[in-house]
């Protein structure tokens, strides 16, 4: 459902695209749709990401689209616009489900932001990171209600954010309430650092699939790794460069903020957070329609 390539915590939510198909207005449409569908070549087991020297060992649980075939399901099949695929390595979904399913899509990017150091991810307080989102929300509403958007609540954590030392991996979720539905979104995401930067895994959904995408986004934690010579492990503080800002900036501010100064966390929110999720709430009620079909509508003109 991106509307644009966003930095900072714009990307991690502009990038998880949410999967609803472009729904064709008439039979000769829907029948290009499908035709289209059929051309699409979903790969499985061990994918090499060489943009990320990075692999993703998806095993048979999940398919695989590269990026050809992950801007053709953005693009034209769900309806997003072109720039919504650029920098993208690929799209993940479940074995097995077709683009024109109700499904989720998990949208794999990668940020070359340089190391981020773990060496504040167990003294960050996420509690308190979550308080100062919430409390932007004013601000935000304000602006998204008198652009005749519908406001939109930051629930809280589906999952705090939770990092895995061993895999060099963190993982949270974010519950999201739109006023005029019941039906709370789901935000996934997931983060593996590398020597030079992040590998990205996007997810979006609904909190009724919290417990499939849950599973999912944890499954790609653990099964997201870099090539020898770019793994985590791997930096060499002589000669790499080194982002301005740990997990909880990370979290914070989202992969992209390259130019951010290593700041507070408060500070963090100052500078970056209110004006990005700005864009971001604007992207999702644009788009807010074609998040609606998730829940049920369109679905089954495509699929008969």
């Amino acid at each position: 459902m991106a509307r644009m390539k966003l930095a900072g915590i714009g990307l991690a939510l502009a990038l998880a695209i949410a999967p609803m198909p472009l729904v064709a207005q008439d039979n000769g449409g829907q029948a290009d749709v499908a035709a289209l569908v059929k051309t699409l070549k979903p790969q499985h087991g061990k994918i090499a990401l060489p943009e990320a020297r990075a692999t993703l060992d998806l095993g048979t649980a999940y398919d695989f689209y590269g990026p050809e075939d992950a801007r053709t399901i953005l693009v034209t099949i769900w309806g997003n616009p072109p720039d919504s695929a650029e920098g993208v390595l690929g799209l993940v979904m479940q074995a097995g489900k077709s683009p024109l399913q109700d499904n989720w899509g998990a949208v794999v990017t990668y940020e070359a932001t340089g190391y981020v150091s773990d060496e504040d991810a167990a003294s960050t307080d996420y509690a308190e990171l979550m308080k100062q989102m919430q409390e932007s929300e004013v601000e935000v509403n304000k602006q998204r209600q008198a652009g005749g958007y519908p406001a939109i609540h930051l629930t809280g954590w589906a999952e705090p954010p939770n990092y895995d030392s061993g895999s060099h991996s963190v993982v949270w979720a974010q519950e999201l309430a739109f006023a005029d539905t019941n039906v709370h979104s789901l935000n996934y995401d997931v983060r593996t650092l590398g020597r030079g930067g992040v590998l990205s895994v996007n997810l979006i959904s609904s909190m009724p699939h919290l417990a499939e995408v849950k599973a999912a986004a944890h499954e790609f934690a653990g099964h997201a790794s870099f090539d020898a010579g770019a793994r985590y492990a791997d930096f060499d503080p002589n000669l790499d460069k080194k982002a301005e800002y740990g997990i909880g900036g990370l979290v914070a501010a989202g992969v992209g903020v390259a130019a951010a100064k290593k700041l507070g966390l408060l500070a963090i929110f100052a500078k970056f957070l209110k004006p990005l999720l700005v864009a971001v709430v604007v992207a999702f009620g644009a788009l807010r329609n074609r998040i609606m079909g998730l829940f049920g509508r369109g679905r089954d003109e495509l699929e008969g």
